[in-house]
């Protein structure tokens, strides 16, 4: 993000180098900054962008190169990424594009010093991001309303056909509107009902991103699904979210699957994706678990259901393979059991099978669940049980294999020395098992956790392997062989 001043003088810099009345800032800088004068909210620009008019591409980067590094990124739209005192820019001709098909690729570009800057403008999703501003002079140019749009809190689109030609549009209206508080217009919900089926089309990565502003973005990122539901997109882009719609649920939830979703991500605070997936999916199994028994709908096991679920959503929209995993276990176990008067050892376990580093989000989906219901708060259980679980492990227990006072080169030494393992043995599963058989134990007591200790339940370990010829390590050995 730029701050003021450095914006100022990027800005000066370029105009510096370039002839008067050749250069505009464009793009959402130039709609905040219209936004700000409006509501009076002091906004940082995130992206810095601007349009050259006038000039060749060779003269553009012959006089950017005065200032910097200038490099050429996107020859047939004529880009360039130019670093200006540390801060890189993208500077472009103007550019006009005629859609030759349906989807974002079927374009024909055609860029330089005959594309008016109206032209350039008008090629973007919505009049609210049709604007520019001249530099230095700081005029702002605005052919096609987008200023009156602001103003009204209005998203709509110049022509129709907007949505066939670049169908994510349809996603950033709905992901605008949530985090402006604006609304569309009733055209433009009509193009994008219309065209909905087409965001099938849209590669998993432009989708992921869009999402992930919606979510992490927005106070209430519910008014982005339902856009999404009103308009069509919801079955194309969350299926399975869409499969809650109607669910009803039990004495417990005042809600159906759905609604209690929405509440549900609502609830759970802004700008952690992780917490906020893990609400938007922590359900997800209800409608394929639901059972009816006695009148009463059940939901056994959904946790498990929704964690696979979960993971495989993610997976598609190409998550990163450590967002697919936490999510996943926050789902998993958002059914946990918040009983205070656990003994010690059973919150450890807990801990473990959370992970610490994900218990906070544990509790703060909790929390968001409970309001999520729709009814009244029941009793302080939940906050009870999460101050123990905070004060045990204030004392550090060892939690994993890692917390152990060995690790597995010891206890390769000692089932070498025992016979169970080959001399150059590197180890196998069995060592695995030893280790986690030794952590079940520091569960219980950690204060066994020392090296004495662990060193002589690894032998007592080692030495019922030779003398047992069944068990867990047995099978676990002959597994290795």
């Amino acid at each position: 993000m730029a701050e003021a001043a450095v914006v100022a003088a990027v800005d000066s810099a370029l105009a510096g180098v370039l002839p008067e009345g050749a250069l505009f800032a464009v793009g959402g800088r130039v709609r905040d900054e219209v936004r700000s004068a409006i509501d009076g909210v002091e906004r940082v620009a995130k992206d810095l962008d601007y349009v050259v008019v006038g000039l060749g591409l060779e003269e553009l980067v012959e006089r950017l190169l005065r200032l910097g590094p200038a490099d050429v990124v996107g020859a047939s739209f004529a880009v360039v990424k130019s670093t200006i005192g540390g801060t890189t820019v993208d500077v472009a001709l103007p550019r006009r594009e005629s859609s030759t098909g349906v989807g974002h690729r079927d374009f024909v570009v055609e860029s330089g010093p005959q594309v008016r800057l109206e032209d350039d403008l008008a090629r973007r999703d919505f009049r609210m991001n049709m604007l520019a501003r001249a530099l230095p002079d700081g005029a702002l140019v605005d052919p096609y309303g987008g200023e009156a749009d602001l103003r009204a809190g209005r998203i709509d689109v110049l022509r129709t056909e907007a949505f066939e030609e670049d169908p994510l549009r349809m996603l950033r209206a709905c992901q605008f509107a949530t985090r402006f508080g604006y609304a569309l217009t009733p055209r433009t919900m009509a193009a994008l009902q219309a065209a909905a089926p087409l965001v099938a089309s849209v590669s998993p990565e432009r989708i992921r991103d869009e999402l992930i502003k919606l979510l992490v973005e927005t106070e209430r990122p519910s008014v982005g699904l339902e856009l999404m539901r009103e308009g069509g997109l919801l079955p194309f882009v969350l299926p399975e979210l869409a499969e809650g719609i109607g669910v009803a649920q039990n004495a417990y939830h005042a809600y159906d699957v759905y609604d209690h979703t929405l509440a549900t991500l609502d609830a759970a605070p802004p700008g952690d994706l992780t917490l906020r997936l893990g609400a938007l999916l922590h359900d997800i199994g209800k409608p394929r678990a639901k059972t009816v028994e006695g009148g009463e709908a059940h939901f056994y096991r959904h946790e498990l259901i929704g964690e696979a679920m979960a993971q495989g959503l993610l997976d598609r929209y190409r998550f990163p393979a450590e967002t697919v995993l936490d999510v996943g276990r926050l789902v998993r176990n958002h059914m946990y059991a918040a009983d205070p008067g656990l003994e010690a050892k059973t919150l450890r376990r807990f801990a473990r099978r959370v992970g610490p580093e994900l218990l906070e989000r544990q509790f703060a989906l909790r929390a968001a669940d409970v309001i999520g219901s729709g009814l009244p708060k029941r009793g302080d259980n939940n906050e009870r049980f999460e101050a123990r679980v905070r004060e045990v492990l204030a004392e550090r227990p060892p939690l994993s294999v890692r917390d152990l006072a060995i690790g597995g080169d010891d206890v390769i030494a000692v089932l070498i020395e025992a016979g169970v393992l080959p001399r150059g043995s590197r180890g196998g599963p069995v060592v695995g098992h030893v280790l986690a058989r030794l952590l079940e134990a520091v569960l219980d007591a950690p204060e066994a956790n020392t090296r004495e200790q662990l060193l002589a339940r690894s032998k007592m370990l080692a030495t019922m392997e030779q003398e047992s010829s069944t068990g867990n390590m047995t099978e676990v050995v002959a597994e290795g062989e």
